[in-house]
């Protein structure tokens, strides 16, 4: 921003409210899922930024889990549209057998899978 129009932080209620305003947003999001359509995704995203941006438990939260399952962090980085994520993901994108680097959508159904089987990346 230019120094005529410095960012001002956010009050702690502020934050707080959008905090909580996130987490409604992402209990909602399943109900708003069963509606045709893609909208439920939308909805969770748009919970996360929200309490992602103004809350450090959250971040800290989101922190343990991208280490514990990096794709999944990525995907959430992607959502949040941070360069960093795709310069990081190119760079270390996994390799399959013989040594192609593996596609974005056979990545996502090998992070699922281990995901839903529990194992750790």
């Amino acid at each position: 921003m230019s120094e005529l129009h410095p960012i001002r932080p956010r009050s702690a209620a502020l934050r707080t409210g959008l905090t909580v305003l996130g987490a409604l947003i992402i209990i909602v999001s399943p109900i708003v899922g069963a509606i045709p359509g893609p909208g439920g995704v939308f909805v969770f995203a748009a919970g996360l930024a929200l309490m992602l941006q103004n809350s450090a438990w959250s971040k800290r939260f989101f922190v343990r889990l991208k280490r514990r399952w990096p794709q999944l962090g990525y995907f959430a980085d992607l959502g949040l549209r941070r360069a960093s994520a795709l310069r990081r993901f190119e760079r270390d994108r996994p390799v399959d057998k013989e040594g192609k680097k593996l596609s974005r959508f056979r990545l996502a159904l090998r992070t699922i899978r281990d995901f839903v089987g529990g194992r750790r990346v």
